[in-house]
């Protein structure tokens, strides 16, 4: 491969510094040293100089979404054949043998509306980058749900709301 795909593969495989390239806050020659390339700097900063450039700009799109926040819920990852009673209410979200409903000390955030997998990838790094630890996590059809610690509840409904608000489009 020429240098260019070289580094055009080191970026895909960063996506930190693919979103930043496309925010246009990169230093280039940074850039180039933190991805260590065979090859001189200064081509490699220019290689991802021309990259960024055919890169969409970094662009957001506003989702109309309605976020609620629901207490006493449980994550239950009972195994078939183990013994235990499964919670016997209807679960928020099932997925295979785990769920999530009602009769705990964890709490659920729902987003309803225009969210997908970017959403979800988004709240999730948001969510990380403010320290809430997140027991589940899906999206489908058009809820995304995060279960969260009771005490985090409060934290995760701004940051959901916040980070669907600016999801890259």
């Amino acid at each position: 491969m020429s240098l260019a795909a070289d580094t055009r593969e080191a970026v895909r495989e960063r996506p930190f510094l693919r979103d930043a390239l496309r925010a246009g806050v990169v230093n280039h020659t940074a850039a180039a040293d933190f991805l260590a390339l065979d090859g001189e700097r200064e081509a490699v900063a220019t290689a991802l100089r021309r990259f960024s450039e055919d890169l969409d700009d970094y662009a957001t799109e506003e989702r109309r979404v309605r976020v609620t926040m629901q207490s006493g819920v449980e994550v239950d990852t009972a195994e078939s054949g183990d013994g235990d009673e499964r919670n016997e209410t209807e679960p928020l979200f099932s997925l295979g043998g785990t769920s999530v409903a009602d009769g705990g000390s964890q709490t659920a955030v729902l987003a309803t509306g225009e969210v997908d997998a970017a959403g979800l990838a988004a709240v999730l790094e948001r969510l990380a980058v403010d320290d809430v630890a997140v027991d589940a996590a899906a999206v489908a059809g058009e809820t995304l749900l995060v279960v969260v610690g009771r005490r985090d509840g409060a934290t995760a409904v701004r940051v959901v709301e916040s980070a669907l608000e600016s999801v890259p489009a």
